[in-house]
């Protein structure tokens, strides 16, 4: 009875989100529009001060129509239409991909490092997706550090060799989230200034077969653990 709720309850959410990016996607595409005629001057000429006014709002405009396009994707994994594409991605490669280009914490001389096992591991799932999500859950562990030092990318996997395991968080955290038991926990994914970046990783791991997880409740994220099935390779 519960999986049927959740469905429905999935189904609802999509067909809310759906509608809600139809509605913003007009207005948002006008005021995007004029305010490039502004910024290119077409009704008259801008003072500096007026061209610092409209390129500021042509971005707050623009990360506007980046949230509708996170609605829109969100929308379509809810309504559990179509599959991802599956092929095989090699983690380690992706994780040391995501370490070199995510810029979150720099400022803050927060740097995130690869521990663990470096050994080819595959699972069946979307490369640019997998990335994108595990991008997204780093910048939010990174996002919380108020202090320098370094955030741990731990990858393994489980004793019966059937499951990649990621780790991460600071401070040994990335090594206890994988070794607790993640069954019932939940990833605490409603973070402010993420957009829906981390809702949307979640449900691209859950399409992948896998569970994503947080240490932390309330407000606080804490360490993020996932877990992927590893795709049997025949040699």
């Amino acid at each position: 009875m519960g999986d049927v709720t959740d469905t429905i309850d999935r189904r609802s959410q999509a067909e809310l989100l759906s509608l809600a990016v139809h509605e913003f996607r007009t207005p948002v595409t006008v005021v995007a529009g004029y305010l490039r005629m502004l910024a290119r001057e077409h009704a008259g000429p801008l003072s500096e001060k007026q061209r610092k006014l409209v390129e500021e709002a042509e971005r707050s405009c623009a990360r506007l129509s980046a949230l509708v396009m996170e609605m829109s994707l969100l929308s379509h994994l809810d309504s559990g239409e179509g599959s991802p594409v599956r092929e095989t991605v090699e983690v380690s490669a992706v994780l040391d991909e995501v370490i070199a280009s995510v810029e979150e914490g720099r400022d803050r001389e927060v740097r995130a490092v690869r521990a663990g096992s470096a050994e080819p591991v595959a699972v069946a799932a979307d490369r640019l997706g997998l990335g994108e999500s595990l991008r997204a859950m780093l910048t939010a562990v990174l996002r919380e550090q108020s202090e320098p030092g370094e955030v741990e990318v731990l990858l393994g996997t489980s004793p019966d060799g059937s499951t990649v395991l990621v780790g991460i968080g600071r401070d040994g955290e990335a090594s206890r989230i994988i070794a607790a038991d993640y069954r019932g926990a939940s990833l605490n994914e409603y973070r402010g200034g993420l957009g829906l970046a981390l809702p949307i990783a979640r449900r691209r791991i859950e399409q992948y077969g896998g569970h994503v997880w947080s240490s932390a409740t309330g407000r606080a994220l804490g360490a993020v653990g996932l877990r992927l099935p590893i795709k049997e390779t025949r040699s």
